[in-house]
């Protein structure tokens, strides 16, 4: 999700804690939305001045550990004399800055910032605490280095584009200020107080190993998914009024009898949308026996996407707080244990997990807006427009919607399934976490897309038939579309309300029976 915005320092209102293993998905989305600092909790310090020392005595005792005294990968073979170790940690950095693309969205980098310093502060990595501090004021002086999007094959780390953050610590490489003013990595570390590092050993690739990009990106994703999910229940409760459609799918006796707590949750979340619905009980003896399964299958589908995506959430609540760096301290033994944390497998199937997930919220929205359009299902006029023929109404529209829906199957293509090797064959399986990730961005949008097409082809089925009232909820945001988009008398052009209600489906004031369910509220 290439951007460049920042968060003014001016609207900071919170100050954060962070304690690694404690650092929760509420608090995640918080750092992703900004307008809060971040301080350390002070208890982690001893811990990581004790992996310091270990590092240091191993260097000073001229001990033989891959990653202090080593070459890298390949390389690990060859020593590296001590008056070369500050050397050979810039050379790392430097050498992997290869990364290419859009430079990463501010609120991705603010979560790379704050989860690289958690690793770092479990104290298993030997860096010195100011370099956490150093992170930590990037982040609150709204100094957001530039990290390109691409170039990481999500295992030994991700090593491109941490690299290119490392960059600004040791005074190379660019960053943005908060005022948007482009600088180099030297010009950015003077703006928060600081010189450039010289770094000490293993402190280069304690920074450049980890897996903070691929899990900030599917955070990201994350917190996306659920903004257009529960947009997705609010305009399929909208299109269930529209077509004046049954709620005894919703019966709770229905879904506890399957037992499947997403199902359960959605279903609950409709009947309280619905409460109070003047429409629902008006045609409780129409001649619908069933209502097709776009609408009939709401809890079942959107249930199985919401266990998805709090399954997910799980896993990166846990990487966000892990040491994924190597090799890793373990100060009550003395021991430096070369290991594979950075290997980020469960950040790629997480990810897959929410491209399924997001990718069904988009095509069972796109099966609601072809049934508002077809009259013979709906009850409405065809394609949502009284003067039919001289006008085409919502028809383009939901060739938009179908389109978006079909590239988002695409994009859910598994990438955990491939793997290339690298660095001769050592990194020999990877993980291709960043891309399976970063692809969530296209496909969040793509889905809002379709989920503001369906609200606001909802909104025009209600008011087409409009004699009697929904309930407050659904009326409420009823007036909300109305904000962004009128009713469609004629053909108009229609791109800026496609627009307007793309960001309503990320955006919308929802109540809190839909946000409640979601992993990151609840």
């Amino acid at each position: 999700m290439p951007s460049n915005n920042t968060a003014s320092t001016d609207a900071i209102d919170a100050t954060l804690t962070l304690t690694p293993g404690k650092v929760d998905l509420a608090m995640l989305r918080r750092i992703q939305a900004g307008g809060v600092r971040l301080a350390l909790d002070p208890s982690v310090r001893d811990g990581m001045q004790k992996a310091e020392t270990a590092v240091r005595h191993i260097v000073e005792n001229d001990q033989v550990v891959y990653g202090i005294n080593t070459g890298f990968g390949k390389l690990a073979s060859t020593r590296i004399g001590n008056d070369h170790l500050a050397e050979l940690q810039r050379n790392l950095v430097l050498s992997h800055g290869v990364g290419t693309g859009e430079p990463l969205a501010a609120p991705v980098v603010r979560m790379v910032l704050a989860t690289k310093a958690v690793s770092l502060a479990r104290g298993h990595s030997g860096v010195r605490p100011a370099l956490v501090d150093a992170l930590l004021a990037l982040f609150n002086a709204g100094v957001t280095p530039s990290i390109p999007c691409k170039g990481s094959v999500g295992a030994s780390g991700d090593l491109a584009p941490l690299a290119h953050m490392a960059c600004v610590l040791i005074g190379e490489g660019e960053a943005t200020l908060v005022d948007g003013k482009k600088v180099s990595g030297a010009e950015a570390m003077r703006s928060i107080g600081l010189e450039p590092f010289v770094l000490g050993p293993k402190e280069g690739l304690a920074l450049l190993n980890g897996t903070q990009v691929s899990t900030a990106l599917a955070l990201a994703g994350l917190f996306g998914a659920e903004d257009v999910f529960a947009s997705a229940l609010m305009s399929g409760a909208l299109s269930l009024e529209a077509i004046q459609g049954s709620i005894k799918p919703f019966d709770a006796r229905i879904h506890a009898a399957r037992g499947q707590p997403g199902q359960i949750a959605v279903a609950g979340a409709v009947r309280t949308l619905l409460e109070g619905s003047e429409i629902v009980p008006s045609h409780a003896d129409c001649g619908r026996v069933q209502d097709p399964y776009s609408v009939r299958c709401i809890p079942q589908v959107m249930g199985a996407c919401l266990d998805n995506l709090a399954h997910a959430s799980r896993v990166l609540v846990i990487e966000a707080n892990a040491a994924s760096d190597n090799p890793l301290v373990f100060c009550d033994t003395g021991e430096v244990i070369s290991g594979g944390n950075f290997h980020a497998e469960p950040v790629a199937f997480a990810a897959d997990i929410i491209a399924l997930a997001v990718s069904e919220v988009g095509a069972i929205a796109e099966r609601r807006i072809a049934l508002l359009l077809d009259t013979g299902l709906s009850g409405l006029p065809p394609f949502l427009v009284r003067d039919g023929g001289l006008n085409s109404g919502f028809m383009i529209a939901q060739v938009t919607a179908a389109a978006l829906a079909s590239e988002n199957k695409s994009l859910a293509h598994p990438a955990s399934v491939d793997s290339l090797p690298t660095s001769a064959n050592q990194e020999d399986h990877v993980s291709m976490a960043t891309f399976a990730a970063r692809r969530l961005g296209d496909m969040v949008n793509n889905t809002a897309v379709v989920v503001g097409i369906e609200a606001m082809a909802a909104a025009q089925g209600i008011e087409l038939k409009r004699k009697l009232k929904s309930s407050p909820l659904v009326e409420a945001e009823f007036a909300r579309i109305r904000q962004n988009v009128a009713f469609l008398e004629r053909d108009r052009y229609l791109a800026p309300d496609i627009e307007a209600m793309r960001l309503w489906a990320l955006e919308a004031e929802l109540p809190a029976a839909l946000l409640n369910i979601l992993p990151s509220h609840s």
